[in-house]
């Protein structure tokens, strides 16, 4: 079964699909480079040479691009632990990549993820409708992932909202309306799936079911929209969930990031 996921995985949400939205596309050989908001890059392919010196090339060269010809101040490369990808590794640090820690690619049937979880009476889970909401939900997850380039990434999504684009946020309010967890689904145009991304949950809200009910609500929403598998890349704290909710780990992806100002 997970390697029909992974199958799945690799097919359709790999390549053009993950760059679907951004600003900028520009193709190098097998690669992808693509430029999103907030001067933000990212590289990714469906499969690579197999063998060391071609890749060296085009991680020097992708690199090249993004330094020497924009002025993005960082970018990510994704790898995947099944891709027969020789020296890569060595390859993205000698460029100047930082390896980021290490994330489970997590796959699930959405009919199976679909639960009535209690949580506690004083929490409520819905969609972010104001844009007060996404960028609370965005300031929560940003203060959860120690994460200083939270503000651009509310500024846009706040943006996509009043712009009439769907966000896919979903909120865990309390009684007072602190949003106490948040994450978003996305649904992938022309596939079988549609991805949870940014689950965050306060520490203090933690181990009360809040994650695990807001991963069955945006499920179900998901098979409201015709979809099949959720995905996620997940870290060591939320993978345990997402087993709990019937998830598989199909692989591992560890992003490398570049900066500017560290080049």
């Amino acid at each position: 079964m997970s390697l029909d996921l992974l199958g799945a995985y690799d097919d359709q949400l790999r390549g053009a699909t993950e760059v679907h939205d951004a600003s900028d596309v520009v193709r190098l050989g097998p690669l992808w480079l693509a430029r999103f908001p907030g001067d933000r890059g990212f590289i990714t392919y469906r499969e690579l040479p197999d063998d060391g010196p071609s890749i060296a090339r085009l991680v020097a060269e992708a690199t090249a691009h993004f330094r020497d010809g924009t002025d993005v101040g960082a970018v990510e490369w994704k790898t995947r632990d099944h891709d027969v990808a020789p020296g890569l590794e060595a390859a993205l640090a000698e460029n100047g990549y930082v390896a980021d820690d290490p994330e489970s690619i997590m796959i699930g049937e959405a009919t199976a993820l679909v639960a009535d979880v209690p949580v506690p009476d004083d929490i409520s889970i819905h969609p972010a409708i104001t844009s007060d909401d996404l960028w609370a939900a965005n300031e929560m997850q940003g203060r959860v992932f120690d994460d200083p380039l939270w503000r651009t990434r509310a500024e846009e999504a706040v943006r996509r909202f009043e712009a009439g684009e769907q966000q896919g946020f979903w909120i865990a309010v309390d009684a007072e309306g602190a949003v106490v967890c948040a994450g978003r689904l996305e649904p992938v145009d022309g596939t079988d799936f549609a991805g949870i991304w940014g689950g965050a949950t306060l520490p203090e809200w933690r181990g009360r079911g809040i994650y695990r009910a807001m991963t069955a609500r945006r499920a179900q929403a998901a098979l409201d929209l015709g979809k099949r598998f959720i995905n996620s890349d997940s870290t060591p704290y939320s993978r345990p969930i997402l087993e709990r909710s019937g998830f598989v780990a199909v692989s591992t992806t560890t992003p490398w990031n570049w900066t500017r100002d560290q080049a």
